[in-house]
């Protein structure tokens, strides 16, 4: 398949950004509701009981960032939905964990860091496979993000959601994977932990401005800036460890790697988090060095062991559950920081072509990497 997601491009102030946000992809916002309701529903919570939860952390963020908060809400005037709506698009995992009493994640996201040393022509990359409920397989876009008096960002985000996964045009690449903990609380919230980073120019400074967080959920942080510094951060709401990279890479999963936080550990699939984290340790490990987009995208299409694959389908997940509630490969994304480019894939990456994004205004439709191969079914 060679489809790709549609590009958006959003200036102005936070406010005037999310407005624009909410009224060109208000059909996959409305949509987006549509299924976290049906979500809601199968857990005995309705919508109504969801948002009131989502408003309760409106304060944490306004205590970091009043733009973020202005951003939510011309995102809701621009969609024409509830602010509580617009909130709750930002905090599906804090409000599932708060209202039904557990995680509501599964295998969550493999996250790589390939330092300059061992990236082709001296060339540091960053990136993941992002796996989410199936729900989210037909709601993902790219956005060009030009906020006045900030670093400008590139990012792919589910239609509504301010804040995923992504670079900024000052040379930071932020990419994330979900950690099960018990000690989740109010406060501000994992997926917005990318703006924050996103708003410096390196790795050190972005560290420093989310340990400063009173953080309501854990969320495991890679970066790599422009100057091939790298780091991973794992964390609790109240505990955060920087793991640095060795062997010139960094790669984590969904289980914590530090033995001190590895006491929090909640994840009820640790094998399997387990054998990719080991897997794409090994295929970078067995690369020695040089690696380009190209070969990065093919350790990324691993289909070699179905059931603990890095490459996910739908159909992989045995589960008796919902198809929306299905573990799936939403999209597949490698950064170069450095050059301000992106490449993403729109679904499982063994199916989907990488298509090249940038802050040019020549590359705004994404086009296709060169020398990738996939699947054919």
């Amino acid at each position: 398949m060679t489809d790709n997601f549609p590009f958006h491009h959003f200036s102005g102030t936070h406010f005037e950004v999310g407005k624009q946000h909410g009224d060109a992809l208000q059909p996959k916002i409305l949509l987006h509701l549509e299924r976290l309701q049906r979500r809601f529903d199968r857990q005995g919570i309705s919508i109504v009981q969801a948002e009131a939860a989502a408003l309760g952390y409106r304060e944490g963020i306004r205590a970091v960032s009043a733009g973020l908060d202005e951003e939510i809400r011309g995102l809701a005037e621009g969609a024409g939905i509830s602010l509580g709506a617009a909130f709750l698009l930002q905090l599906r995992a804090e409000v599932f964990v708060q209202l039904v009493g557990r995680h509501g994640a599964e295998q969550e996201c493999t996250t790589f860091a390939i330092q300059p040393e061992r990236g082709a022509e001296g060339r540091g990359f960053v990136g993941q496979n992002a796996d989410l409920p199936a729900m989210y397989h037909d709601l993902m876009t790219v956005v060009r993000l030009s906020v006045e008096d900030e670093p400008e960002l590139l990012m792919v985000i589910p239609a509504g959601q301010i804040s995923y996964i992504g670079i900024n045009n000052a040379g930071l690449g932020v990419f994330g994977n979900y950690l099960h903990c018990a000690s989740w609380r109010d406060g501000f919230p994992r997926y917005l932990y990318t703006r924050v980073a996103l708003r410096n120019s390196t790795v050190h400074e972005a560290e420093a401005a989310l340990r400063e967080l009173h953080r309501a959920s854990s969320r495991n942080v890679i970066m790599l800036d422009a100057a091939g510094n790298a780091v991973d951060l794992e964390n609790t709401s109240d505990e955060m460890v920087a793991i640095a990279a060795e062997h010139g890479f960094l790669t984590h999963a969904n289980h914590y790697l530090n033995e001190h936080l590895s006491q929090h550990e909640a994840n009820p699939f640790l094998e399997n988090s387990q054998i990719r984290y080991r897997r794409l340790t090994g295929s970078i490990m067995a690369s020695e060095s040089g690696l380009d987009p190209t070969g990065i995208a093919e350790l990324l299409r691993d289909r070699s062991d179905v059931g603990n694959e890095l490459s996910i389908y739908p159909e992989d997940d045995a589960r008796e559950i919902d198809e929306e509630d299905r573990n799936m490969t939403v999209t597949s994304v490698i950064a170069e920081p450095a050059r301000g480019q992106i490449w993403v894939a729109s679904g499982p990456p063994s199916r989907h072509e990488y298509h090249l994004f940038g802050f040019a205004d020549d590359t705004p439709t994404g086009s296709p990497m060169t020398a990738a191969t996939k699947e054919t079914a």
